[in-house]
């Protein structure tokens, strides 16, 4: 278990919690995650998704069958040294509450006895990837963060000795919704950066189609219903009650497939604060356009400004803007952006990058030729 990710391999795994003749809470479940990709676990209240995921780091033991890790039977290796060596991340996050930040996330680290200068730049690394700056935040204690920078510590906890797999059990459930996308976006980002082989839990199919290489749905007892990628389930459900798990609005779920990234997007007429409003007009003028995205010093979006509303000569005021478009995030996915679009007075999204700065826009239109595209073209 030394390399970046690590393939783990279920073989024949059962668990039963009474004597022989009780029903099963997993049964006989056989499966390979592939290293560097996420694999969901998904089902119904009581399908098994939680004991499966414990069964690999022998916070539940298999009643029968085999869990390797590279190769390696998770029953022979020291049970401590096995959960050192993989990541946890959990809803309630878990943080020590006596503990500070920088304190939370180097406790692997400290317990396999890493240098403390070892220790300190991999606590700054790792603030730094997941967007908490080392500088603000490494001192503070968990009660001084909201629940987005508490996950957000959790996360950087789970990386910091480096495992080859993380576990996630139902990781952003206990945040708004909003937030809860913002936060997905961000793991998502974060993957592409680290490569990890994660198996997450979660009760939510829509989350699963997101973030999911693979998915494995469970059926109650821990039977295994169909293991695929997210758009073959889409389009092939391999039994009635997939079908009806996924829903009937397959179709819409296909846009959870794409991801804004995946379109082109358009370039606005844009306006700075302080501009002349002569100039905003005269660009207007060339592009064909009614309307200027507003942007401030640090090319953040403020809001649009019609045409009709950029007479004199003075400058342009944060005031003449109109607030309206949602802002994107290049990981959102097609139905994501296609919601909040159509839930805000103006049917543009503003897509910015990871310091909030105007990428692009994308239309609802845009998003409903996706849709109207054939099956094979989504991804």
């Amino acid at each position: 278990m030394t390399s970046s990710a690590a393939v783990v391999t279920l073989d024949h795994v059962s668990k039963r919690y009474g004597p022989a003749g009780t029903p099963p809470a997993v049964s006989d479940l056989s499966l390979t995650i592939p290293a560097g990709e996420i694999v969901v676990l998904v089902g119904p209240s009581g399908c098994g998704k939680t004991t499966t995921m414990k069964m690999i780091n022998r916070l539940i033991e298999p009643t029968t069958g085999r869990i390797t890790i590279d190769g390696e039977d998770v029953m022979r290796l020291p049970a401590v040294e096995l959960r050192r060596r993989i990541g946890y991340v959990i809803q309630q996050v878990g943080l020590f509450p006596h503990l500070t930040v920088a304190e939370n996330v180097a406790v692997v680290p400290r317990l396999l006895r890493w240098p403390e200068t070892r220790v300190r730049d991999r606590v700054e690394e790792l603030l730094d990837l997941v967007r908490l700056d080392p500088a603000t935040y490494r001192d503070r204690y968990p009660s001084a963060l909201s629940g987005g920078e508490r996950q957000r510590v959790g996360v950087a906890r789970a990386l910091a000795a480096d495992p080859p797999l993380m576990l996630m059990d139902e990781p952003f459930g206990a945040v708004d919704p909003i937030l809860r996308d913002r936060l997905q976006n961000e793991f998502l980002r974060l993957q592409a950066q680290v490569r990890k082989t994660i198996v997450f839990v979660t009760h939510d199919v829509d989350e699963a189609i997101k973030m999911a290489d693979r998915i494995a749905i469970l059926q109650r007892g821990g039977i295994l219903a169909q293991y695929d990628t997210p758009d073959a389930i889409l389009a092939e459900p391999a039994s009635e009650f997939v079908s009806r798990f996924v829903g009937a609005d397959r179709g819409l779920k296909r846009l959870s497939l794409g991801r804004v990234r995946d379109l082109a997007l358009t370039s606005p007429t844009t306006a700075r604060v302080g501009e002349a409003r002569a100039d905003v007009r005269r660009r207007l003028d060339e592009a064909g356009a009614e309307y200027a995205l507003l942007l401030d010093e640090s090319d953040k979006p403020i809001g649009w400004i019609e045409r009709r509303d950029l007479s004199g000569d003075d400058g342009v005021t944060p005031d003449d803007a109109t607030p309206g478009s949602p802002t994107l995030q290049p990981e959102s996915t097609l139905r994501d952006a296609l919601s909040a679009m159509l839930g805000s007075s103006v049917q543009l999204g503003v897509v910015v990058d990871e310091a909030e700065r105007v990428l692009g826009v994308v239309s609802v239109d845009a998003i409903s030729e996706v849709l109207r595209a054939p099956a094979a073209t989504v991804r």
